[in-house]
């Protein structure tokens, strides 16, 4: 509907502010979570380290969502890239305990 002509520009920038908050905050935290998965340190230095990562990704993922061509491209990037993620520090963390 989003990638439609004639489909209201309003739409699609309201669909790009949701995407950007809310797919953003969801990528940054999984990033953040692979990520302290995967750093050769301390438990807590890669938390941290993570955490401080997952600031720039999500500056990252706000400013992606709003380069692409369309929201709908923006929504499956985000949605591929979470599922990824998740999958990754899903099979990590439990290959760990």
């Amino acid at each position: 509907m989003l990638g439609r002509v004639g489909a209201s520009p309003a739409l699609g920038i309201a669909s790009r502010t949701v995407a950007a908050i809310v797919g953003g905050y969801a990528l940054a935290n999984l990033g953040a979570i692979l990520l302290a998965a995967l750093l050769p340190l301390e438990r807590g230095e890669a938390v941290t380290v993570a955490l401080l990562a997952s600031f720039s990704i999500y500056t990252a993922v706000a400013l992606w969502v709003f380069a692409t061509r369309s929201a709908w491209r923006a929504w499956l990037g985000l949605l591929g890239a979470s599922a990824v993620c998740g999958l990754l520090a899903w099979l990590l963390i439990g290959m760990a305990s």
